[in-house]
């Protein structure tokens, strides 16, 4: 077994699924915590740690867009990935739009969510802050992509995961047009229809976080990508 002592929790109220999971999980040396209504996720979440949540969309009691919300007001940080069995766009722009950093559509096989945890729990704890660079002055702001944080003088935000990867590839390019399937690629390991417009609704947040400097602009090349432009 590998030891890697991360702990997970699982949102999920098929009992069989949520034993598959948790069980070859678990055999990956992950601590899984398994709640199967979105009440006893929240409180779970609320009463311990974990480094990883993934949380089905349809559950009892409380969904999980509204788990998802509960999460993000205490943590902006931990990894959070969607189950769902839904395929309409809508519907994983709303998980966006919770706070969630990616989604995994039913039937997915074991081997790829394995990859997806792997994925964030990389990008999450692979980096000490001896090997990002230094935090970045973008327009008023500070933006520190080690810590996910977004300052200026009259506020703090805490960008979640993929708000900083997104920002920090555009401050680095911000000398030209960054290709939408480059950020795609960069940021999310795909270019496919759904991942775009998922990215649509990150360029819209960040843009909204900036806005208090109105020298800032992420400007749209319409079907091309985008530029960070700060006059």
């Amino acid at each position: 077994m590998e030891i890697n002592s991360k702990k997970i929790l699982l949102v999920e109220d098929d009992p069989s699924l949520g034993f598959v999971i948790k069980d070859n999980l678990s055999l990956k040396g992950y601590a899984v915590t398994l709640c199967c209504d979105g009440d006893e996720g929240e409180n779970t979440f609320y009463q311990q740690s974990f480094h990883l949540c993934i949380l089905d969309v349809m559950l009892p009691k409380k969904d999980g867009f509204a788990v998802a919300k509960a999460i993000r007001t205490r943590d902006k940080e931990v990894p959070i990935l969607f189950l769902t069995a839904k395929s309409m766009v809508e519907d994983k722009l709303q998980g966006f739009q919770t706070g969630a950093d990616d989604y995994i559509t039913k039937p997915f096989s074991l081997e790829e969510l394995v990859y997806r945890i792997e994925v964030f729990l990389r990008r999450s704890n692979g980096h000490s802050r001896s090997t990002e660079e230094k935090v970045f002055h973008v327009g008023q702001f500070a933006f520190d992509p080690f810590n996910l944080t977004l300052k200026n003088l009259s506020s703090e935000k805490t960008l979640t995961q993929k708000e900083a990867e997104v920002l920090k590839l555009l401050y680095q390019n911000r000398d030209r047009v960054l290709k939408r399937e480059e950020i795609l690629k960069q940021v999310w390991g795909d270019d496919d229809y759904f991942m775009g417009r998922s990215m649509d609704v990150f360029i819209s947040k960040l843009r909204k976080y900036l806005k208090d400097d109105p020298a800032i602009q992420i400007v749209n090349y319409h079907g091309v990508g985008f530029r960070l432009e700060v006059r």
